[in-house]
């Protein structure tokens, strides 16, 4: 009779089986925190605030209007240029344009001529015409300009959740072209 062996052992298949299985829920239970670097909520508000942007400048191109664009750390808002006031209006009753906030956990930075903008939580009061207590300096002004030449102020917009150690960036030239790209990309096209 022949000898039978028994082994109490693992083969190696049965080990690697195991092994890939752990792999999958590890990198399921990753991508689900967002560990691993999912910026999507980040890239579509750079999209939906470069898609804002390019249509502002179609419409000021088309309309010969001027718009404006000012950034405050969790919401944005634009606004437009009165050449008979004399002065930035806000657009209360255009939807497209309207005053939007941020989703939660999400921020912005903003840099102009690559300096850092101190950004408020509130946006500007607008010129009072009856308010004659504030300075001519210090009038209202928005922080992105788009001309009805189709230029606008060259910036980067920083679309951040600190908390996830995420940035999606939104860059525009002064021709009014607008890229969305992540920090790494940037320093890529940097080099």
């Amino acid at each position: 009779m022949g000898s039978r062996r028994f082994s109490s052992g693992f083969t190696l298949i049965e080990i690697l089986v195991v092994v890939s299985v752990m792999a999958i829920i590890v990198s399921i239970a990753l991508l689900s925190l967002g560990v691993l670097g999912d910026d999507r909520q980040l890239r579509e508000e750079a999209r939906r605030v470069g898609s804002l942007l390019q249509a502002a400048q179609d419409e000021a191109v088309m309309q010969g209007r001027e718009f404006g664009l000012e950034v405050m750390l969790e919401s944005y808002r634009f606004v437009e240029y009165d050449p008979y006031e004399l002065r930035w209006l806000e657009l209360h009753t255009d939807d497209i344009f309207r005053y939007r906030k941020l989703p939660d956990n999400v921020e912005f930075d903003l840099l102009l001529e690559d300096k850092i903008v101190l950004l408020s939580l509130d946006a500007k009061a607008m010129d009072d015409e009856d308010d004659d207590s504030r300075d001519s300096n210090e009038a209202y002004a928005p922080h992105i300009m788009i001309f009805s030449s189709g230029e606008s102020t060259p910036f980067e917009l920083r679309v951040v959740n600190r908390a996830l150690e995420q940035i999606v960036i939104l860059e525009g030239d002064v021709l009014g072209q607008i890229e969305i790209m992540t920090v790494s990309e940037q320093a890529d096209a940097l080099r």
